[in-house]
């Protein structure tokens, strides 16, 4: 007769630090679990801390509370189930190690610990934990459960050797962020794994925003046929019991998964808007922040941050203000005004022509009669982002900034002005993706999205030419190449790692790709202070390219 396993995938969004808050949502998943007649839970990685903890994880105290935490749920078991695979900072004498401990009947029927800790993009693990010995499964109720995590199955070893010590089924516990073709990437390796194994593959990904890394979800079940037979949305917490058998017709000893359900995927430019909501809500929410403030230009950066935000967290939680100056145009006053009012958020506007009359004046003294150039400039930029402060520190709201990574890349930016804020949406979109994301919003309304439905970017802000309207007539191209030409330049510097006669031979002018690796360069600097944003490329600027700021090197 065919045995079964019922699996909970609890696909769950933890706060890092906050064990207390995890552990009830361990525990509601595994009552939801219990419900829907479950054998066994299992949750994503490092699930009691959150993830990454960071330094926060070599705290004794912080450890004691995870091991707390465990014990808790140890005790929970007890109630006649389901079992428990969970995850956690686990101490084994004097080494820390990511860890996984199964409970079940009041006992901790073993522990496994992850061997392959990554050390590059967002990850330093090494820093923190220690590798564990190759594992093999764990058994629970008979069936032997290779754990492996994470970056376990991103090489064929650790599977192999839960494979040769008699493995039945893989689940595998992970904390994999959100980039573009992603998704991808997973189901192709977990392809491989059960190619090279012929075992069923469980991939449960956590789900929420953490700094600037967004989990994404969309966990998986590869059948031991390589067939997808289940799978998770992505950028939402859910629970989902899929059930595993073994002995049934033509399947011999081995075990399958049976059917279940299976989400939508998620097209390039839907995904990215998901993380940038998921990352804004889970930052404002996470941090304790009531609501945000965004400076409102009439322009396409700040019209889809303010989107975004409302989509996020609510148009009533939003507070945009327009600042004019005296070279504001009328068009992006009106521009401006009327995208507020089709997100449906608050709109205020501060005129900041008093504070640059105000510089002029404490300044003469020391510049006399020089002519006005960037000085002035940043001094608009800078008047702005006092103002947006001031309003934040007055009324609670944390600002957000709206300057894409095209501009974050060469340093079209002020420091202490555009660059002001808690967060930034666009931090890691470039300025060509920030078009195809507005057309996109005004065509579709997020699933979990909170802002109206409809158009809500103006077409006049999509239209007309980019600037900072820092000087009369200002344009974007006036300093930089054209978008278009700009990003594909910045995408071989920054992603692709190309030296400049590489980026060049692609078929871009040589002393255009030398300027923009120039600027590129230049700007370190500024980025080291800008606010943490989202991951969306392969590469973040910030945390995933970390250049010297004093560097010699050309080209």
């Amino acid at each position: 007769m065919a045995r079964s396993l019922k699996v909970a995938l609890a696909q769950l969004n933890p706060k890092v630090g906050d064990v207390a808050g995890n552990l009830a949502k361990v525990r509601a998943a595994r009552a939801e679990a219990r419900r829907q007649g479950a054998d066994l839970v299992l949750t994503p990685e490092l699930v009691l801390s959150g993830y990454p903890p960071e330094d926060l994880v070599l705290k004794p105290a912080f450890q004691r509370r995870c091991h707390e935490a465990v014990e808790a749920l140890r005790a929970d078991t007890l109630d006649g189930g389901p079992a428990l695979f969970v995850t956690t900072p686990w101490r084994e004498g004097d080494r820390l190690h990511n860890a996984i401990v199964g409970l079940d009947c009041g006992t901790v029927i073993g522990k496994r610990f992850k061997v392959d800790l990554p050390n590059y993009g967002v990850f330093d693990e090494k820093r923190v934990f220690a590798p564990g010995p190759m594992p093999g499964p764990l058994v629970f109720d008979g069936v032997r459960i290779g754990v492996p995590i994470c970056e376990d199955v991103w090489s064929p070893d650790i599977v192999e050797c839960v494979s040769e010590t008699g493995g039945e089924i893989l689940l595998v516990p992970n904390g994999s962020p959100f980039e573009l073709g992603k998704t991808d990437i997973r189901v192709q390796l977990g392809v491989a794994r059960v190619v090279e194994s012929g075992l069923p593959f469980v991939y449960l990904n956590q789900v929420g925003g953490q700094d600037e890394v967004v989990f994404d979800g969309g966990s998986f079940v590869l059948g031991a046929d390589r067939a997808l037979k289940a799978k998770l949305a992505s950028f939402r917490e859910q629970v989902t019991t899929v059930e595993f058998r073994q002995g049934g017709p033509g399947q011999g000893s081995g075990w399958e998964c049976l059917p279940g359900p299976i989400a939508r995927e998620l097209g390039e430019v839907e995904s990215i808007y998901q993380a940038m909501m998921l990352g804004l809500r889970d930052y404002v929410d996470k941090t304790g922040f009531p609501s945000v403030v965004i400076g409102l230009s009439g322009g396409i950066d700040s019209a889809l941050t303010a989107c975004v935000a409302a989509d996020a967290l609510g148009p009533g939680r939003v507070h945009t203000i327009m600042m004019p100056s005296p070279h504001t145009s009328r068009e992006s006053l009106e521009d401006a005004r009327a995208c507020a009012e089709a997100i449906g958020v608050r709109h205020d506007i501060v005129d900041i022509a008093p504070a640059m009359e105000a510089f002029r004046t404490m300044t003469r003294p020391l510049f006399g009669d020089a002519p006005p150039d960037v000085t002035e400039e940043n001094i608009q930029s800078r008047a702005r982002g006092v103002t947006l402060m001031a309003v934040s520190n007055k009324l609670g709201g944390m600002v957000v900034t709206t300057g894409n990574k095209s501009e974050m890349a060469v340093g079209y930016a002020t420091l202490y002005g555009d660059m002001c804020g808690g967060y930034n949406v666009l931090k890691d979109v470039y300025k060509t993706a920030v078009f195809a994301l507005c057309r996109w919003r005004n065509e579709h309304r997020p699933d979990g999205g909170l802002g109206p439905a409809g158009r809500v970017i103006p077409e006049r802000i999509l239209a007309k030419p980019p600037s900072a309207e820092l000087r009369p007539d200002q344009k974007d191209e006036d300093s930089l190449p054209p978008y278009p030409v700009l990003d594909a330049i910045l995408k071989g510097l920054v992603e692709g790692d190309l030296a400049t006669d590489e980026v060049a031979a692609q078929g871009h002018d040589v002393a255009t790709v030398e300027r923009v690796w120039r600027l590129l360069e230049a700007a370190e600097y500024k980025r080291r202070q800008a606010p943490p944003g989202v991951k969306i490329t392969t590469r973040l600027i910030s945390k995933e390219r970390r250049y010297p700021i004093v560097n010699g090197f050309r080209g």
